[in-house]
């Protein structure tokens, strides 16, 4: 079951999966490359850059389950749920294989996606990514807190949405680096006057986040990238994830690529989408799609990240 609504300048999708209606948007040909967007968000946080990367790739951009246009089920929101459902949205759209691109929260996902199924995951590239750290703003650990849910319900009535919405984007036209993401930030906030939203966001949160902050991590499994091409892209002015995350991923996952973008928020593909757009066409042009093999697999599993045993493991296979 499918159907398409038009949406500025592009058709949004729609699949049924499961019995949950999951909206998307697909663009361009070539070789796939699957955005996955943060938290609170959808489709649109890529709108500045589709249609450049539409120019040589197929562009599968979701609104995940919970988020946007997507139904907004009593589901599984943990980090494998969701890379569940992007396997099996692939599945149906008759793509194998995808390199994929997660922001923020949207990373995480893409790192369990990556995981789960690295025998459909050409490449890696997070954005400002969570799983990198614990650190994360005070305002998604709100989320996770009793009261929230009554808080918005609240703050979200018209003439108070409206009146913070107006005052949040008022905000972040202001020259301050700190107010820089205040109109993504009031986009989000729109969101929750929908209880379905608010209440699935609230169990994406609570699924990796407490109140000491992120509590799902990569850095245990961060070896198993090295089969696998990773840009980790970051801009350095986030407010939302600090940049030293992005140093963290250089740590832990050693043959990574580490870009940090000058004059750039918590969203460097909107802040900067050309040059966005440039660094996915170089690290799809400089990088060999990931080729997976059970065998190699297994060694670096049996290994779990040291060198001299990983060698002892392919010496005896």
């Amino acid at each position: 079951m499918g159907g398409t609504v038009p949406r500025d300048g592009y058709d949004v999708q729609f699949v049924t999966i499961h019995g949950h209606r999951r909206a998307y948007v697909k663009a361009g040909k070539g070789p796939v490359v699957l955005l996955l967007h943060g938290l609170g968000c959808d489709h649109t946080t890529w709108e500045p850059v589709i249609e450049a990367l539409s120019r040589r790739y197929t562009v599968i951009a979701p609104d995940l389950l919970g988020h946007g246009q997507s139904d907004k089920p009593r589901a599984d929101y943990t980090l494998g749920g969701f890379a569940n459902g992007m396997r099996d949205l692939l599945t149906v759209l008759g793509i194998d294989k995808a390199t994929v691109v997660g922001h923020s929260f949207g990373g995480g996902v893409a790192m369990q996606f990556a995981y789960q199924f690295p025998e459909r995951t050409e490449r890696l590239m997070l954005v400002a990514s969570g799983g990198l750290g614990p650190e994360v703003s005070p305002g998604i650990r709100a989320i996770s807190t009793p009261g929230f849910d009554q808080l918005m319900s609240v703050l979200t009535l018209p003439g108070i949405r409206h009146a913070g919405m107006a005052g949040l984007r008022a905000l972040s036209s202001a020259p301050y680096k700190v107010t820089r993401d205040l109109d993504e930030v009031a986009a989000i906030y729109d969101t929750f006057k929908d209880r379905r939203a608010r209440h699935a966001i609230r169990h994406v949160v609570r699924a990796v986040v407490d109140w000491q902050g992120q509590i799902v991590t990569m850095a245990d499994r961060a070896y198993l990238t090295e089969e696998m091409p990773m840009w980790v892209v970051w801009g350095r002015d986030d407010r939302v994830i600090p940049v030293r995350h992005a140093n963290a991923a250089a740590r832990i996952a050693p043959n990574a690529r580490v870009e940090v973008i000058p004059d750039a928020g918590h969203f460097p593909h909107k802040d900067h989408p050309v040059r966005f757009a440039h660094i996915v066409h170089e690290f799809i042009r400089t990088t060999a799609p990931a080729k997976y093999s059970r065998a190699r697999f297994r060694a670096l599993l049996k290994a779990g990240g040291n060198q001299a045993s990983l060698q002892a493991v392919e010496d005896t296979a």
